[in-house]
């Protein structure tokens, strides 16, 4: 039998979210794992789609599924379960055309030794197409411990919350500044043919660099990318250089470095610095060289690969004037782009993420020259990591001296600066400037 279009990305994607869904494992690194066997980069682009866009409603469609089936689905039919989120993301998320989007997942049935089960999946998604996908709450897709903290923490703002980490990010870009003006790559953007705008007046005061994109795309398809012109970074992690605005020349630490955005960042806007990019993980920290290489960067900064906590491996005992400290944390202020957060992260894990947060603060704090400045940043919108964890450090620290963030950087939480996800069309993140007296 003659198969339909795109049906092989089907069974790519049903594999991905089958073992996300129901095994465990990290979506990002599913798909690192599956892409490459798809030769046809549209095929690649929609199995990404159809992942992000499942896994983004997986409770909305579990729901639907429970009321349109008379009895649950067994285990044995997880990967089934899998694909029938591949058909419904393509129906309701990505509002593909029907016709095409039915048959090549039922023809995905086949392809995955479900031939049995065709019949049932092209009667369920028949009935999606026709009637829509029953009302659904979007707090279910997170877990309820998270959403204890949630309405502890930001009771006012839930609602928006909840909606923007349900929402596709934007594409936002990164100027080289060294390589030409922001004003010049947005002309390099208009003249291929893409939609791009500069962030809101005040967000452009905090990342002079950024550019948003309207759609997304396959960043190799961005004029430039391969030469090292631009970069793709979301405006929150952008606004972490304006935070820590290290002085020419000065000798920065960047404790937890990889994939290396930030230290590139920081290079491009000063390439006096003395950077040093650590991180604990080896093969992490190969993306740090890889960034720096792309965008002509190499041998401006030094690579290490190291705990942090471990001072006597990797610091040579002279002082930084300048630490950024980028903290393992929750994740949950970049659910829009992480959204197998929400599956995997557990209350457990919120412990000892806390405890290797104070860790690194003290630790880290030891390597910082008196006057020096430290920006303890994380993408978490949880206010145990944030703003209690920095209170903290404060009444154990009596030489550490919190500084004022311009209003720009978010709300104001205690000694540090929050954003929402959404706000300014950026991720949820935190920072909190620090001055060692």
């Amino acid at each position: 039998m003659k198969q339909s279009p795109g049906s092989q990305a089907r069974v790519t994607a049903t594999r991905v979210l089958d073992a996300v869904l129901h095994r465990g494992r990290s979506l990002k690194a599913e798909l690192a794992a599956a892409l490459p066997a798809l030769s046809d980069p549209r095929d690649r682009a929609l199995v990404e789609a159809i992942c992000f866009a499942a896994l983004r409603q997986h409770a909305a469609f579990n729901a639907a599924l429970a009321q349109w089936i008379p009895r649950p689905l067994p285990r044995r039919d997880d990967e089934l379960r899998a694909l029938l989120h591949v058909g419904l993301a393509q129906l309701v998320a990505l509002a593909l055309p029907a016709h095409a989007a039915v048959a090549a997942t039922v023809d995905a049935a086949r392809g995955i030794g479900r031939a049995h089960q065709a019949g049932l999946v092209n009667a369920l998604l028949r009935r999606a197409q026709r009637e829509g996908l029953p009302a659904s709450d979007l707090s279910a897709q997170w877990p309820q411990w998270l959403r204890t903290h949630l309405a502890r923490d930001w009771p006012a703002d839930l609602d928006g919350i909840y909606t923007h980490s349900a929402m596709p990010p934007p594409l936002w870009l990164r100027n080289n500044r060294l390589r030409q003006t922001r004003a010049d790559y947005l002309h390099a953007l208009h003249d291929a043919g893409l939609a791009a705008s500069l962030p809101q007046a005040a967000d452009d005061i905090l990342a002079p660099d950024a550019l948003r994109l309207e759609d997304s795309l396959a960043v190799t398809s961005l004029p430039g990318f391969a030469q090292g012109t631009v970069s793709v970074q979301d405006i929150s992690a952008q606004c972490v250089a304006a935070a820590l605005a290290p002085a020419p020349g000065a000798r920065v630490l960047d404790a937890c470095a990889a994939p290396g955005g930030k230290s590139a960042h920081l290079l491009e806007r000063e390439p006096s610095l003395r950077l040093t990019a650590l991180d604990v993980d080896a093969a992490r920290l190969e993306r740090v060289r890889e960034t720096l290489a792309r965008l002509q960067l190499e041998g401006r900064a030094s690579l290490r690969a190291a705990d942090a906590l471990d001072l006597p491996a990797w610091w040579d005992g002279e002082p930084f004037d300048t630490v950024l400290l980028d903290a393992p944390c929750s994740a949950s202020g970049i659910v829009r782009r992480q959204p197998d957060v929400l599956l995997h992260r557990r209350e457990s894990d919120l412990a000892p993420l806390l405890h290797t947060q104070a860790a690194l603060l003290d630790a880290l704090w030891t390597t910082l020259a008196r006057g020096g400045v430290l920006l303890y940043a994380t993408c978490s919108i949880l206010k145990a990591e944030n703003q209690a964890q920095i209170e903290a450090f404060l009444a154990r620290t009596p030489d550490a001296q919190p500084q004022p963030l311009h209003e720009a950087f978010g709300r104001l939480t205690g000694q540090g600066r929050q954003r929402l996800p959404g706000d300014g069309g950026g991720d949820g993140f935190f920072y909190a400037r620090l001055r060692r007296n």
